[in-house]
């Protein structure tokens, strides 16, 4: 059947009922493919998506794989188009706004479980490394959550020489560093305890305290600080 293809009558009766679950109830009304299902009837009205959400939950593991899922992976699937991939990448962007706003509404130290969820949802499919550092003020409240380094499958270049003068121009009192690994694996390498370790002495010469280095990975996540590499 194409995008674009109508469904059966009895399709559009399931839609509305469907509808009136999710007003009556809310979320928790809608089983897991059944608000996959309804979400992508939004983007490819026409057609019967109960099959596509169930292959899509197969596929990635369950609802939080399917939304976080690469752009390039769910269009591998039979059934998914441009259209139907922006409404799975749209609920994301949303949810990591939603995740963000979380995180980042106390002081990060007191919140951290919602800044795991949030870095999770952000970073882990991302098919290359980033860096990105967490400016913290006195507080320990966000000042900037930015992106300065971007690379390659197994890495990002990061020069402790911007990373410091960055949190310098913020005026930082303390700063997160986090990284993905595409791979999956959360296990920091032998390069990565040896550039933390050099922004932990060169941001303590300044006065500025270095709280964390946070890998994520599909497969997980460490913290470098509780593996004593800090």
């Amino acid at each position: 059947m194409a995008e674009d293809d109508p469904p059966p009558q009895d399709g559009i009766g399931h839609r509305a009922r469907l509808r009136q679950r999710l007003f009556e109830g809310g979320g928790d009304a809608l089983l897991d493919h059944e608000l996959i299902e309804y979400l992508l009837a939004l983007a490819i009205p026409r057609r019967d998506t109960k099959p596509l959400a169930k292959a899509l939950l197969r596929e990635f593991g369950g609802i939080g794989g399917v939304l976080i899922a690469d752009g390039e992976a769910l269009a591998r699937i039979d059934g998914m188009g441009e259209t139907s991939v922006a409404a799975i990448k749209i609920a994301q962007a949303a949810a990591v706004r939603l995740l963000r706003a979380e995180a980042f509404e106390r002081p990060v130290l007191a919140n951290w479980q919602a800044l795991l969820d949030y870095l999770r949802a952000d970073m882990v499919h991302h098919g290359v490394e980033r860096f990105r550092v967490l400016h913290l003020n006195t507080r320990n409240m966000l000042i900037r959550d930015e992106v300065m380094s971007q690379g390659t499958l197994d890495q990002a270049a990061v020069h402790v020489r911007e990373v410091i003068r960055r949190a310098i121009d913020l005026n930082a009192a303390a700063i997160i560093l986090v990284h993905n690994h595409p791979s999956g694996d959360p296990a920091p390498s032998r390069a990565d305890i040896q550039i933390t370790r050099q922004i932990e002495h060169a941001s303590k010469a300044l006065g500025i305290a270095l709280h964390d280095h946070i890998i994520v990975g599909t497969k997980g996540h460490v913290s470098m600080r509780a593996q004593g590499l800090i």
